[in-house]
């Protein structure tokens, strides 16, 4: 009896595999003849009532149909699967050949531009690139390039203070100190970074990017110094910009220099851009002071140096005759997409 059972059962599983129609269907009919509950368990429960003498070959058959079962809708499961993986693949195919869609790129930043452009100038000339923090001592930041707390230099710098003596840089000049402290000469770098001061106009921001610059050696001279920045504001502006040198006064250096170049609006010949004077100031130079060289354990008398500072708006601003500083921080994509 329970051999006529195994053969209906056969005959019901392969006909209703016949008519199934996917992945999930092949499941329930797993589920209805060989799960826990399935129609196979039903009839080995009565195993118990059969002759012991044919209860082997009975249990031989029932695996056997098990296992061919069991085969057979894994075989049939696989090619379901096969079939949806093929028809989603053909749902989803991309034509490449289709023209793309246009894309918005990003550009950089004309500060960023011209920082980088900066950076890769005074790399021909050897200078190596060194950072440092933006919080700073009052130590750092004055008294060490002899900017003591009387010094009327201080007022000029318009300082952002914060507690526990500590301040805004501003300036980038306290790297040039720590490099100094830890690095014996010769000393060939630059120090791009963020600064900060209190002054906000159409010219001037409270946290804006500077690049300052310093050489130590045995025996840097003034004229070293005038060929370096007028190498750099050459290449930068084009050769065809002049350059002048004017005396100035700085505290960490002595002799100082403002350096001007030719306005590129007029060409020298004087407009609204330069006053009328055929000149715009671009940076500050100047010899390291001999107080600074001993505030760093230096011997003023086996070495010198020079040391220069650029406002990396000033530079963008004149290149590119943008003539309102805040547009460089307002992020309007009308403004920045021109670069």
């Amino acid at each position: 009896m329970i051999e006529g059972q195994l053969k209906e059962l056969k005959d019901s599983a392969d006909a209703e595999l016949a008519q199934a129609t996917g992945v999930q269907d092949v499941e329930l009919l797993r589920v209805k003849y060989l799960g826990k509950k399935g129609a196979l368990t039903d009839i080995l429960k009565g195993l118990a009532a059969v002759d012991s003498s044919e209860r082997p070959r009975i249990g031989q058959l029932a695996n056997q149909f098990k296992t061919e079962l069991s085969d057979q809708l894994t075989l049939k499961a696989e090619e379901f699967a096969a079939t949806e993986t093929q028809a989603r693949l053909d749902r989803d195919r991309v034509d490449i050949h289709l023209p793309s869609f246009r894309r918005h790129t990003g550009r950089l930043h004309p500060v960023q531009r011209v920082m980088r452009e900066v950076q890769e100038i005074f790399g021909r000339l050897g200078f190596s690139v060194k950072e440092g923090p933006d919080v700073e001592t009052e130590h750092y930041n004055f008294e060490s390039l002899n900017i003591p707390s009387d010094h009327p230099a201080r007022d000029m710098h318009d300082t952002f203070y914060l507690k526990m003596g500590q301040l805004l840089r501003t300036h980038t000049s306290p790297v040039q100190i720590r490099t100094m402290e830890t690095q014996r000469p010769p000393i060939k770098i630059i120090v791009p970074g963020n600064v900060y001061r209190c002054d906000m106009d159409i010219t001037h921001s409270p946290m804006f990017h500077q690049v300052e610059g310093l050489y130590v050696d045995e025996s840097v001279s003034f004229a070293q110094l005038k060929g370096t920045l007028t190498y750099f504001l050459r290449e930068f502006f084009g050769h065809e910009r002049d350059v002048r040198f004017r005396p100035s006064y700085f505290p960490f250096t002595e002799p100082s220099t403002e350096v001007d170049v030719q306005c590129g609006r007029c060409d020298g010949a004087g407009c609204a851009s330069c006053k009328y004077s055929g000149w715009l100031e671009i940076l500050g130079a100047g010899m390291v002071n001999r107080k600074v060289f001993e505030s760093v354990g230096y011997d003023p008398d086996q070495v010198t140096g020079f040391a220069f500072g650029i406002g990396i708006e000033r530079l963008a601003m004149l290149k590119y005759k943008i003539s309102d500083i805040r547009l460089l921080y307002e992020n309007d994509l009308r403004f920045l997409s021109q670069f």
